[in-house]
């Protein structure tokens, strides 16, 4: 019987264990995009996991909406990732870069423009910028022709990302970001060749995979999504047929894997009584599917059981037990992350968690 402490293949990656480390948004970088020492240590503190997908990483200044967030678009970005890469190799780990554009969910006072989108629509939740949260701002819908600029931004980012030390990249497209406000109806208002029908919500999608696939290898891309259930305003009146469409292109393009956050009615950060859509998406991917969201180890273990995924990835729970792969082997218990830190610029809740021998030495 497969277990989360057996080895998977992710595409070109082999992945000591299927314990993952799903990305998580820490607004530990500069005002300009640029990591920070102190990424270092955290990324290299969580290294034991099987694969460690890094934070939401901006693909151009527009596109990077959130306070404090890294970004990919420039070399003084791209050699700060690199002793963040070396220090997570130097412990025997794989991190991969997640790609990012924000759209509608960024704010003027933080990308120096209005934010745009697939339509002229506002996200119903505030944005949280450098002077505390503000309203959001109506979107700006792209032109075709800007279209194919952003498809571009994602190649090179990419690229960046592997001089950078990046075992391969992963593409947002869940959470209500830009390419989910392709993909979803209720943000995609369009009528032209990127709206409407659903080969047409999905090119977006598919022009960025193609495009990251060629600059890195299909082999060292993977995309995340989010099929069920409302973020930050997204979402689709009849997610199946979109996602199992989504998992059908995937699988043509033969990324490394699916990674799928599905929320629960009980969801911690995300609640949604949405079916998943992982069982319908599964027979149409042939590669890894791996599932996020308030999994424990039982519930990880019995949705490996069934078939649906192959590797779990885990989020708050990393935050707070840089060792959660030594802690789930051995059932110890695990601490709770502090949400106030979460995206504090400090050490405190980000470095400091202590490793399951700090906290046995200290019994």
């Amino acid at each position: 019987m497969t277990t989360l402490f057996d080895p998977i293949a992710l595409g070109a990656l082999a992945a000591p264990n299927r314990v993952i480390m799903a990305p998580l948004t820490r607004s530990r970088a500069t005002r300009d995009a640029v990591p920070t020492p102190m990424m270092v240590d955290y990324y290299a503190q969580r290294a034991s996991a099987g694969l460690i997908i890094s934070e939401a990483v901006g693909v151009s200044r527009q596109g990077n909406g959130f306070t404090y967030t890294p970004g990919l678009w420039s070399d003084t970005q791209m050699r700060a990732w690199q002793p963040v890469t070396r220090a997570v190799h130097d412990r025997g780990g794989l991190i991969m870069a997640q790609l990012a554009h924000t759209g509608r969910a960024g704010h003027p006072s933080v990308i120096g423009e209005q934010p745009v989108s697939s339509s002229a629509t506002i996200s119903p939740v505030d944005v949280w910028t450098y002077d505390g949260p503000r309203p959001a701002v109506r979107a700006r819908p792209l032109a075709p022709a800007e279209i194919a600029g952003i498809v571009a931004d994602f190649a090179r980012a990419a690229h960046r990302a592997m001089e950078a030390g990046f075992d391969g990249v992963q593409i947002h497209a869940a959470n209500g970001m830009l390419i989910d406000q392709f993909l979803r109806n209720s943000g995609n208002l369009r009528t032209d060749d990127y709206g409407g029908s659903i080969d047409n919500r999905l090119r977006l999608l598919d022009e960025v995979t193609r495009a990251v696939a060629g600059a890195v290898g299909a082999n060292r891309t993977a995309v995340r999504l989010s099929p069920n259930g409302e973020v930050w305003g997204v979402d689709d009146s009849d997610p199946t047929p979109l996602f199992v469409a989504a998992a059908k292109r995937m699988n043509t393009i033969g990324i490394a894997f699916l990674e799928l956050k599905e929320a629960i009615p009980d969801g911690a950060f995300v609640a949604s009584d949405v079916p998943h859509q992982s069982p319908m998406m599964r027979p149409h991917f042939d590669g890894p599917i791996i599932l996020n969201s308030d999994y424990d180890l039982v519930r990880a273990q019995s949705v490996l059981d069934s078939g649906v995924a192959n590797a779990i990835s885990f989020g708050r729970a990393f935050i707070a037990n840089p060792d959660l792969v030594q802690r789930l082997r051995e059932g110890a218990p695990l601490s709770e992350a502090k949400a106030e830190t979460f995206y504090s610029q400090g050490a405190e809740g980000y470095v400091d968690y202590p490793s399951l021998a700090d906290v046995k030495s200290a019994a």
